[in-house]
């Protein structure tokens, strides 16, 4: 049976800032802005939450009644009980008999949700059913977060499994998994996130390494060099995907072509899209496989190896195979136009935002955002869909509306 994503859709919100411009406002070291390798950050508007990011990037990929289990993976739970999925349900219009659920670990948990879902399906135990995988979260950072604020994305990941493949087809039984407890990140409070980034950076490459580990002792001769076409990472910044992909290449031996021009040939048509975001989180690995799609020369089934990493921590190396179907199927998402239609933000724009934006987790009884405030901000972002915004909460329910394109 073939099971893998039959749809693959993103949305990084309607407000960006150039890094540049984020390295002069903080005054950080110029020097190291190469070492990110990043371009923009996603900046999240005080409308946009968990849910809206949700709901933004699922809408085009969920009308479709055969959808039996919806999953949202997110570390920017809304409640300690209600799941942000429930009120992507509502406003996506699911059936009633979905099975609604959330998940998480960190930047790890939509990949299980995925393999999960792929199982459910490969079972049979439901001809036809499909599952909807939704990877959501909303940055904490400001500038207690040093270099990490300029990595850090916001948006949402949404991933439509089924047995009709036409974006990734899965490679069954073919991953590897490597997990322990470690604190190189959390978010203990929901106004901001800590980070030990060398902790983080040593528990990546540690389990990248082990991970491919576990795969090669399930797939026969599968070796990094010459087993995947391409390749697809978590990417909390470009920059330390080359570095973990130049690990591997030492590691493995690295076949007969330089490191860098493997880099460039397998690797970098899977960072465009991550170098315009930032970290997305969980949905971070499928921004990577989008970006890989709509980049690569795609002639005929190449394979790819992907990689998802969740700090605290777990990680899996997996494979699957795309194709031309793959490439005509994503494009018509327009991904790289959503980018581009996002508002420009300036530096001390930005910052004038933080307050209403870092308190958007934050439970209150009852609370008004008013959407007509930012219409300055709205009217030089474009999108061509009605997007889904939050206009706050009453007796702590929150309240959503349909902004018009």
């Amino acid at each position: 049976m073939n099971v893998g994503i039959e749809a693959l859709n993103v949305y990084c919100g309607l407000a960006q800032i150039p890094v540049p411009a984020l390295f002069e406002g903080r005054g950080l070291d110029a020097e190291r802005l190469g070492n990110l390798m990043m371009r923009n950050r996603s900046v999240g508007l005080p409308f946009e939450d968990p849910v809206t990011n949700a709901v933004n990037a699922a809408r085009p990929i969920a009308d479709d009644d055969r959808i039996e289990i919806l999953i949202t993976s997110t570390e920017s739970g809304l409640d300690y009980s209600k799941s942000v999925a429930s009120y992507a349900h509502e406003y996506l219009g699911l059936p009633k008999s979905c099975r609604v659920v959330e998940v998480k670990q960190a930047c790890y948990a939509a990949t299980a949700a995925v393999q999960l879902a792929a199982a459910y399906v490969a079972s049979g135990v439901s001809p036809g059913a499909k599952a909807l995988v939704i990877a959501t979260d909303v940055a904490l950072v400001d500038e207690r977060a040093a270099y990490a604020e300029p990595a850090m994305g916001a948006g949402a990941a949404a991933v439509l499994i089924s047995d009709r493949p036409r974006i990734l087809d899965l490679d069954l039984g073919a991953f590897g998994n490597h997990s322990y407890e470690t604190m190189d990140s959390a978010r203990p409070e929901p106004t901001f996130d800590i980070a030990d980034s060398d902790r983080s950076l040593f528990a990546y490459l540690d389990c990248l390494t082990n991970c491919l580990a576990g795969y090669q002792a399930k797939v026969d001769n599968a070796d990094f060099a010459t087993t995947f076409d391409y390749l697809a990472m978590h990417t909390p910044f470009a920059g330390m995907v080359k570095a973990a992909h130049r690990k591997l290449m030492r590691e493995s031996g690295g076949g007969t072509a330089s490191v860098e021009e493997d880099f460039e040939r397998r690797m970098l048509p899977s960072l465009a899209y991550p170098s315009r975001v930032g970290n997305l989180c969980s949905g971070s690995v499928y921004l990577a496989l989008a970006s890989l799609i709509d980049h690569a020369a795609l002639d005929g089934a190449a394979r790819v190896g992907l990689y998802s990493y969740g700090s605290g921590c777990s990680s899996e190396f997996f494979s699957g195979l795309v194709d031309e179907e793959s490439a005509r199927t994503l494009a018509a998402m327009r991904i790289g136009d959503q980018l581009d239609g996002r508002c420009e933000l300036g530096f001390d724009e930005y910052a004038a935002l933080l307050p209403a934006t870092l308190t958007c987790l934050v439970p209150e009884r009852d609370r008004e955002v008013d959407v007509g405030a930012y219409e300055h901000l709205l009217g030089r972002a474009r999108f061509d869909r009605d997007l889904l915004v939050n206009t706050g909460t009453k007796d702590y329910h929150r309240t959503y509306e349909w902004l018009a394109r």
